[in-house]
């Protein structure tokens, strides 16, 4: 049977309705799946207005303070936890130490108290002295009191100036991004005390 042009059109009509039927089913149902692989779906999880929750313009400040480590005494301020497993190791590789140390303004153990610094580090490297270190600073003093600033970093113990990075903060240090550098001010080798001056450069709200 031979088609009109009349047929033919309705035909075509009828053929494009169809694909264009398809395709929208086809594009409402990917998206629907797609909300779901990128988490649009999920009630857990939502945008928020930062100038609703009082972020202001980021700033930068630089904090100096001097970290007391001190193993002698009758009250130290570092603990080993994990003592070397070998002990022809020149680095002490693989110990671990606990710290509370005071950081002070002034070398001077007797100064003023900012804060302290807790965490621990421990030998990472069996080439050189070098540590992994993992504390906050934790603050005592004036507005930033209870605040904190969290440094995790390589510390190479020999070299002039170290840099470690501040991953994060708490309190007025929230968001902080930043990094630390560290300079030995003094060290007794035999009893493994140290003081060391440690700039900290942190950007916050």
């Amino acid at each position: 049977m031979r088609c009109t042009p009349l047929i033919t059109a309705t035909l075509s009509c009828q053929l494009k309705a169809r694909i264009l039927s398809t395709v929208a089913s086809q594009f409402i149902l990917l998206t629907f799946l797609s909300s779901f692989v990128t988490g649009e779906n999920q009630d857990f999880v939502r945008t928020l207005d930062r100038n609703l929750y009082g972020f202001k313009k980021e700033k930068l400040t630089h904090f100096r303070v001097y970290w007391h480590d001190i193993y002698s005494g009758s009250k130290p301020t570092a603990m080993p936890i994990v003592r070397p497993p070998s002990n022809t190791s020149a680095t002490f590789f693989g110990s671990i130490s606990m710290i509370d140390d005071p950081l002070t303004d002034k070398p001077e153990l007797s100064s003023r108290l900012i804060g302290r610094a807790q965490g621990f580090y421990g030998s990472a490297s069996q080439q050189e002295v070098g540590l992994l270190m993992a504390m906050n600073f934790v603050f005592v003093e004036g507005k930033y009191n209870g605040s904190t600033i969290s440094i995790l970093g390589r510390n190479s113990v020999f070299s002039k100036v170290r840099e470690m990075p501040v991953i994060g903060g708490s309190g007025l240090f929230r968001f902080a991004r930043g990094y630390a550098q560290a300079s030995t001010h003094s060290v007794d080798l035999k009893s493994g005390d140290a003081v060391v001056e440690y700039n900290v450069y942190v950007l916050h709200y």
